[in-house]
């Protein structure tokens, strides 16, 4: 089932990436790359980020574990009458850097927003060995058929900022920052 209205040889450019990752699959994806991914992520903003952290610093154990996962930065809008899921673009990822390298530390292999990254979670992604993929800001509508399941799997009370555990087919993104340190938004200003 094919969600995204393109030429078939622009989709040809895209790699396939199941998620949550498989053994090594971080390590093969460059700064650049295309890839469409299909399998489960996890989502989370600020919300969320915080009160895993509050779980953290209390010793209690996450919601879901956070190990080879990729978690994405959105807020999703409710669900319109017969939809899974409203409008479900990326949001700024520079907002969960304070919070990022701990959740780098407990295995997460990668996170999905918008925008750059702070030295200091990219220095972190590196000692990881984590990855950070952006995808289409603006077009959240177009994303969400890309979902083909979001169930709620912790603070419910947060709305939006819930963290929901979505089902994926050929959810497109662009690899920006890869395990050898280059940033996909420095080589394409170079050009």
């Amino acid at each position: 089932m094919s969600y995204l209205k393109v030429a078939p040889e622009s989709l040809a450019q895209f790699r396939e990436i199941r998620v949550p990752f498989e053994e090594g699959v971080v390590d093969t994806l460059n700064a650049g790359d295309l890839v469409s991914l299909t399998g489960v992520i996890y989502t989370g903003r600020d919300q969320t980020h915080r009160r895993l952290m509050a779980l953290l610093d209390e010793g209690k154990q996450l919601p879901v574990d956070l190990a080879g996962q990729l978690l994405y930065y959105v807020g999703p809008t409710p669900a319109p009458p017969g939809k899974i899921i409203g409008s479900a673009g990326p949001t700024t990822s520079y907002r969960m850097d304070s919070y990022t390298p701990r959740l780098l530390e407990l295995g997460l292999k990668g996170t999905l927003g918008k925008g750059k990254r702070s030295q200091e979670v990219r220095d972190s992604m590196l000692l990881h060995r984590a990855v950070y993929l952006a995808s289409i800001a603006g077009a959240g509508a177009l994303l969400s058929r890309s979902i083909t399941k979001a169930d709620l799997v912790a603070f419910e009370d947060a709305g939006p900022e819930a963290m929901f555990r979505f089902e994926v087919e050929r959810f497109p993104a662009v690899v920006i920052n890869d395990l050898t340190g280059r940033d996909f938004y420095d080589l394409s200003s170079a050009r």
